[in-house]
């Protein structure tokens, strides 16, 4: 950890999915021990009672870059906790908070605490269906091309792998995982299965299976909230004891008996 000038202490935390029981206790521990807590509305709500007395600043959608700032400029004088969803460097405020942190050159103490990430938790619902290699691809275009999206989903679906897609669908992108589905027939069977997995140890929670083409045909269930895994080569859909999965072997029947 770098020395610092500065009397704070900057925790970019990961709070997991959604419930409580899913946040690690060194996250807890670093949301304790910070004065200051600051982070989207939705992902403060999810943490409750560690918010306890202390003071809480929230901000919106979007406001990422403001958010950042501000929690740079009070970690010099106090200890503050920034909040994200999953793990923070998963698509989560990580990379943008070190980057202004870089930018300001202040060499204030800093630490990034792990969180379970959406695909990971979507995949345990499920069964085991990421359970060697696999991609895990946003279809946001907000801060990344399209064009870009459209090349990596290409390299994506060549592997043969499974693919999570993380924000698959919203009202200002309706099209985007019907184009991503589409890009996956090309390279792979429409039997291939698909799980869709709501809101993740949240309030609501709910999982589907799907066929790729059976989504292709209709994508109607899929949401923001939902986490989308393609199946790769190998990818299958079993029972175990009264239990549907989706499961993504690795090998060991190639190798063991059992």
């Amino acid at each position: 950890m770098p020395s610092s000038d500065n009397r704070g202490k900057l925790f970019i935390v990961g709070i997991g999915p959604g419930s409580n029981d899913q946040c690690t206790g060194r996250a807890k521990d670093a949301i304790r021990q910070s004065e200051i807590i600051i982070g989207n509305d939705f992902y403060l709500r999810l943490i409750g009672d560690l918010k306890e007395d202390k003071e809480v600043i929230t901000s919106s959608m979007g406001k990422e870059v403001e958010r950042a700032r501000r929690c740079v400029a009070l970690a010099r004088e106090k200890t503050v906790c920034m909040v994200s969803g999953g793990d923070p460097g998963v698509y989560g405020m990580a990379g943008i908070v070190l980057e202004v942190l870089e930018h300001d050159g202040a060499t204030i103490d800093w630490e990034v605490v792990p969180g379970v990430t959406a695909a990971t938790a979507a995949a345990s619902i499920v069964g085991s269906p990421l359970s060697g290699d696999y991609v895990t691809l946003s279809l946001s275009d907000l801060l990344t091309p399209w064009e870009v999206i459209e090349h990596r989903m290409d390299c994506a679906f060549r592997m043969g792998v499974p693919v999570a897609v993380y924000n698959p669908k919203s009202r200002g992108r309706p099209d985007n995982l019907a184009q991503a589905l589409a890009v996956a027939l090309r390279y792979r069977d429409g039997e291939v299965p698909v799980t869709v997995i709501k809101n993740a140890f949240r309030d609501d929670q709910e999982a589907r299976f799907f066929t790729l083409e059976s989504l292709f045909a209709d994508d109607s269930y899929v949401d923001m909230r939902s986490i989308v895994i393609i199946g790769g080569e190998e990818s299958r859909i079993g029972t175990a004891g009264d239990r549907k999965m989706m499961i993504t072997p690795r090998g060991y029947d190639r190798k063991y008996v059992y």
